[in-house]
């Protein structure tokens, strides 16, 4: 099955791909709660491309090079997911790192630090999912070492390529190898809720609703 992302974003939601993923045995693959959406209604779809920060502690004479290298590589379709090392002295994330990913056709941006320049993010509707905001420049403060490399955010292990669903409720992480197996069931799922759903509005009981859909 080849992926539709227009049909996930439109279809599916982070609970019911949660809940395939633990009856999968996949039970640690959504991110801390702490990591929110800019705006209520952002959703974001995309293959995960990773960023790994650490603290800086001085101003280098050409900052933000590999950061640079990192979103000048982005494909359609790609997610920016960022480890920042805890960094909350700076903000990582900004409207011009926003503009040049929307541009090759990345889909959002998920950091487990801090975003600055919100207002502008917000008002070009590019999704980004972080832990805070601040307005300080991350130059001499945090910068990229490295990127498409296995790293942990919002307590999660990413790896390059594996699917990222990210939404109000939270962020959901789909390993790349399981990821057609759990959509496919995902919309399954998705359509019995929608089924007990209408059951229930036309004056089924929940026990019976439950007995004959088996899912919450």
């Amino acid at each position: 099955m080849s992926l539709d992302y227009s049909q996930i974003k439109n279809q599916l939601y982070a609970a019911v791909i949660a809940d395939i993923l633990d009856d999968m045995d996949f039970p640690d693959q959504v991110m801390t709660a702490n990591i929110r959406p800019l705006q209520a209604e952002d959703i974001i779809v995309g293959r995960a491309r990773t960023m790994l920060a650490i603290p800086e502690f001085h101003i280098p004479d050409a900052p933000y090079q590999t950061q640079i290298d990192a979103t000048d590589a982005l494909n359609p379709g790609d997610v920016v997911v960022a480890h920042t090392s805890n960094i909350t002295n700076s903000a990582f994330w900004g409207e011009l790192f926003s503009t040049a990913t929307r541009v090759r056709g990345g889909t959002g941006a998920i950091i487990d630090g801090y975003v600055r320049d919100v207002r502008k993010i917000m008002a070009m509707n590019f999704p980004v999912f972080a832990t805070g905001m601040r307005p300080i420049n991350s130059k001499g403060r945090c910068t990229v070492i490295d990127y498409d490399v296995p790293v942990i955010c919002g307590g999660v292990m990413v790896h390059p390529g594996d699917l990222i669903f990210a939404e109000i409720d939270g962020v959901v992480v789909i390993p790349q190898a399981i990821t057609t197996e759990v959509i496919a069931r995902a919309l399954e799922t998705a359509t019995k809720e929608n089924e007990m759903r209408a059951a229930l509005l036309s004056g089924k009981t929940l026990r019976e609703a439950w007995e004959k859909y088996q899912v919450l």
